[in-house]
């Protein structure tokens, strides 16, 4: 069959730092509790898969469609692992851990292999006095970061910036990192869930146990030559149609999109996640015959001819893809 526009439903994940605003903010449906902290949009990640929404593969899981269309939804050159990224949705109600992830060549060591962990993040919301910690300060060396960790101050070690709604953070494997409180975040990554934890703010579990710490394992994978992180900041206020290429890494693209006519996406060769975080829109050919509003996500197959999206209101549009 001819591949078609491709919505799923999303997979709420909860967590100690998580919160309501995946809800309140994004429009997602969630069961009680105060604690969800990640809606994964598009997944390919050994069981956590997402499973088609809408149309004639209603209820086929990502994995599946992968295996059963291979190029017509990958594209050229990306048949073999699978779907090669995951994006997702963030609410940091509390600050996630200090953390770092490995690369290809590392986590290709693991049983079972695993790909490395590169991600950008795109800020949504941030509450005032919110923070990122993105990459270690110029100089530090691993010997003073082991001491620091061994004292209890890791933060001391690590470059830190207010950020700003509509900022742009590239995080590679390697890059130690953490997520503050009152931040919402879209994150695309490479398609892995290998996270190595340094500190974790001396928190508790529900059973009253410290959440497991990754010390040595970090240390191992961390690039100590890629000192400070500083975020993309773009100029929000020209609501002038515009593309800006926010990411060109050999792991994956991202543009984003502020358009008020119509725009074609797709149609190259490759396939495309897009994501509203502003506006509505409805997707030619879309099955679910509704429009996609804030906090929706929807994966247009490789061999698509160029989709044409029509705005209902004024949107702001992320636009995800392999180089």
């Amino acid at each position: 069959m001819t591949l078609y526009p491709l919505r799923f439903e999303p997979l709420l994940r909860r967590s100690i730092w998580g919160g309501r605003r995946l809800e309140t903010t994004l429009g997602k449906s969630l069961p009680v509790g105060e604690d969800y902290s990640e809606s994964w949009e598009i997944s390919d990640y050994r069981d956590v898969q997402s499973i088609v929404k809408f149309g004639p593969l209603q209820g086929t899981t990502l994995a599946e469609l992968c295996s059963r269309y291979g190029q017509q939804l990958l594209g050229t050159g990306n048949l073999d692992g699978g779907f090669p990224l995951l994006f997702k949705f963030l609410d940091a109600h509390q600050d996630l851990s200090i953390q770092v992830h490995p690369n290809d060549q590392v986590a290709a060591t693991f049983t079972p292999p695993e790909r490395g962990k590169t991600e950008a993040w795109v800020v949504l919301h941030a509450d005032p006095g919110s923070w990122l910690y993105a990459g270690l300060k110029s100089g530090v060396d691993r010997q003073q970061l082991e001491m620091e960790i061994g004292e209890g101050n890791v933060q001391a070690c690590l470059h830190r910036f207010t950020p700003e709604v509509g900022d742009c953070v590239l995080i590679p494997a390697g890059v130690v990192h953490a997520i503050g409180a009152g931040l919402l975040i879209a994150e695309i990554q490479q398609v892995s869930d290998t996270t190595f934890r340094i500190f974790d703010w001396n928190r508790l579990n529900d059973d009253g146990q410290p959440r497991p710490l990754h010390i040595q394992q970090a240390l191992q994978v961390i690039d100590f030559k890629a000192g400070p992180v500083v975020p993309l900041r773009t100029d929000q206020s020209d609501q002038e149609s515009t593309v800006q290429s926010l990411i060109r890494t050999d792991k994956f693209c991202l543009d984003r999109h502020r358009f008020e006519i119509p725009q074609d996406v797709g149609g190259d060769g490759r396939f495309h996640i897009i994501s509203v975080i502003q506006g509505e829109l409805v997707v030619a050919d879309d099955p679910a015959g509704l429009p996609m509003q804030m906090g929706q996500t929807c994966l247009i197959p490789a061999e698509a001819s160029p989709v044409r999206l029509d705005v209902t209101k004024p949107v702001t549009l992320l636009d995800m893809y392999l180089p």
